[in-house]
C-alpha cells in the first residue's frame, strides 16, 4: 500500500510540471465500491432511463413519422432499427474513448450528440433526414453514455457488482415506464417534431450524469501487482493486459470468437434473440390501435412493460446472486429468453385488452432477467480485463440483427397487412435463441464434468485442478483500475 501511494504520489508531480496543474479528472481518485460508488450508480441509472428508455418509446411516433413522410412500414422500421442499430453497434468506439479519455468525458459526449441529433432531427423534410440525424448522431450519442455507463460500474463495483447491474438496468425500466407515457402526452400537444426537440434537451442530461464519473483506483491488491496501475483511468497509468494488445483485437476480441467456446455460444445466442426481442417496443402500439384500442391505452401498455420492469429487475439482481446459481447464471438467463419468446404467443393469438395486459406482464417479468443478467453474465465468461474487447464485438454482432429485424417486420405487416405475424415470428427467433443457450451449454458443462472424473497421475501436485472450469469464475479484482 505504501508502495502505491508513493508511485501515486511521484506520478502526481510529474503530471503537474512546472505549472502544478493535473491532468484533466485526475484531481480526485475513488474506490471502488466506496461511498461515491453509489453516486456513480445513481448517475447510471440516470443515463440508463434516458439512453435504454427512449427507443422503446419510438412505437408512439410510428404512426405520425408514417403519416408525415408518406413512408411505408418498411421505410418507417428503418428510424428505429438504425437507432438501436448504432446504439450497440457503437462498443468499439466506446473502447477506444473510455480508454483514452475514461467514462467522464465519454458519457458527456454521448450526451453532447443526443441533444444535436434529436433538436436537428425536428427539423428534417424527409425521412432519409431523419436517419441521419437522430438515427445514426442521436444513436451514436445514445451508445457512448449507455456503454460508457456499463463499463463504468464493473470498474466501481467489485464485491456487489451484479447488484450494482441490476439496479442500474432498472433505471432503463423507470425509463421504458416514463419515456411512452411523456411522448404520448407531447405528441398530442406538440407533435412529433416539437417532442423531438424536447427530446433533445432531456438528453442533454446525460453529460451531468458523466460529470460525477470520476476516476477510480486499484484495491489494494491490485496495487502491490503494479503500484503504476492506482493511477490508471482510461487515460493514463501502467500497462495493462489490455494495452499489451495490439490493433482491431484490442477493441474486438475476434480471438475469443473463434477459440473461446462459452463466449461462442453466448454472443451467437444473444445475436440471434435480437432478431425479434426489440420488435415488441416498436410494433405493440401499431398493432393494438389497428385493433380498435385507443393511441393513449396503447401507450400505457408500454408503460406497463416497464413499470414490471422497476420491480422485477432488482428482484432478478438479487435473486441471481444467490449461491444456487454460481456459475450457472447462463442456465437462468437462458429459460429467461425462452419464456420471453413463448410469451409473444400470447399476444399473437388475441389483441383484446385483458391479453395484451397478460402478455406485458409476461413479457415485462422475463425481460427483466435478461437486462438484468445479460452484461453480467458476459463480465462473467471473459473477465473485466478482456470485457471492454469482447462487449466491443459483443455488440458490434448484435447490431446486425438489430438492424435487420424490423425492417424485416415491416416488409412483412406491408406484405400481408397483419401485426400479429410479427409477434409470431418474434417468438421463433427469441424461443429458439434461448434453447440454443441452454442446450449448448448444458453439453459443455457435461464434457468438462466427465473429463473432470477421468483418473489422473498422483505425482502431478496440480492436476486436480488443471480440469476445473475457470471461464465462470468472476473476476473479483480483473484490472479494476480504470474507469
Amino acid at each position: 500500500m505504501t508502495c502505491g501511494t508513493e508511485a501515486k504520489k511521484t506520478y502526481l508531480e510529474q503530471a503537474r510540471g512546472r505549472r502544478g496543474r493535473l491532468p484533466v479528472g485526475e484531481g480526485k481518485m475513488e474506490t471502488p465500491d466506496g461511498p461515491w460508488a453509489w453516486c456513480v450508480l445513481g448517475a447510471s441509472m440516470v443515463t440508463y432511463a434516458m439512453t435504454l428508455g427512449f427507443p422503446s418509446a419510438i412505437g408512439i411516433f410510428y404512426t405520425d413519422l408514417q403519416n408525415s413522410f408518406n413512408a411505408t412500414n418498411q421505410e418507417t422500421s428503418w428510424f428505429p432499427s438504425i437507432i438501436t442499430a448504432v446504439l450497440h453497434a457503437g462498443g468499439p468506439l466506446c473502447s477506444i474513448m473510455v480508454e483514452r479519455f475514461g467514462c467522464r468525458i465519454t458519457v458527456m459526449v454521448g450526451g453532447l450528440l443526443c441533444g444535436i441529433g434529436l433538436v436537428s432531427s425536428s427539423f428534417s423534410q424527409n425521412i432519409i433526414h431523419l436517419y441521419l440525424s437522430a438515427g445514426i448522431v442521436g444513436g451514436l450519442g445514445l451508445s457512448l453514455g449507455f456503454q460508457a455507463s456499463v463499463t463504468v460500474l464493473g470498474y466501481y463495483f467489485i464485491k456487489r457488482r451484479t447488484l450494482a447491474n441490476a439496479l442500474a438496468a432498472t433505471g432503463a425500466s423507470i425509463g421504458m415506464a416514463l419515456w411512452p407515457l411523456i411522448s404520448q402526452y407531447l405528441l398530442e400537444t406538440m407533435g412529433w417534431r416539437g417532442s423531438f426537440m424536447i427530446f433533445g434537451g432531456i438528453l442533454l442530461n446525460c453529460c451531468v450524469c458523466g460529470a460525477m464519473m470520476r476516476p477510480v483506483k486499484a484495491p489494494p491488491a491490485a496495487l502491490g501487482k503494479d503500484p503504476s496501475s492506482s493511477m490508471h483511468n482510461g487515460t493514463s497509468g501502467g500497462v495493462t493486459e489490455l494495452e499489451q494488445r495490439t490493433g482491431i483485437q484490442r477493441y474486438m476480441a475476434f480471438d475469443l470468437l473463434l477459440r473461446h467456446r462459452r463466449y461462442q455460444i453466448y454472443t451467437i445466442g444473444v445475436t440471434w434473440m435480437v432478431l425479434g426481442f426489440v420488435l415488441p417496443l416498436f410494433y405493440l402500439v401499431p398493432y393494438a390501435t389497428s385493433n380498435g384500442i385507443e393511441e393513449t391505452t396503447a401507450a400505457l401498455l408500454l408503460s406497463l412493460i416497464g413499470f414490471v420492469n422497476i420491480f422485477a429487475r432488482p428482484v432478478a439482481g438479487i435473486v441471481s446472486q444467490h449461491k444456487i446459481f454460481s456459475g450457472k447464471l447462463i442456465y437462468l438467463f437462458s429459460c429467461a429468453v425462452v419464456l420471453n419468446g413463448l410469451s409473444n404467443l400470447v399476444c399473437a393469438a388475441s389483441a383484446s385488452f385483458p391479453a395484451l395486459l397478460v402478455y406485458c406482464g409476461l413479457y415485462g417479468v422475463s425481460m427483466s432477467v435478461i437486462g438484468a443478467l445479460v452484461f453480467h453474465v458476459l463480465m462473467e465468461i471473459v473477465g473485466m480485463k478482456r470485457f471492454p474487447g469482447a462487449f466491443g464485438l459483443f455488440t458490434i454482432l448484435e447490431s446486425v440483427t438489430l438492424l435487420v429485424g424490423p425492417p424485416l417486420a415491416g416488409y412483412l405487416v406491408d406484405l400481408t397487412g397483419k401485426y400479429n405475424l410479427v409477434f409470431y415470428f418474434t417468438c421463433i427467433a427469441v424461443s429458439s435463441s434461448g434453447l440454443f443457450m441452454l442446450i449448448a451449454s448444458y453439453i459443455i458443462d457435461r464434457k468438462e464434468k466427465k473429463s473432470s472424473q477421468k483418473p489422473v497421475n498422483i505425482s502431478d501436485g496440480k492436476a486436480n485442478d488443471s480440469h476445473k472450469n475457470v471461464i465462470y469464475r468472476p473476476a473479483i479484482q480483473e484490472n479494476c483500475t480504470q474507469a
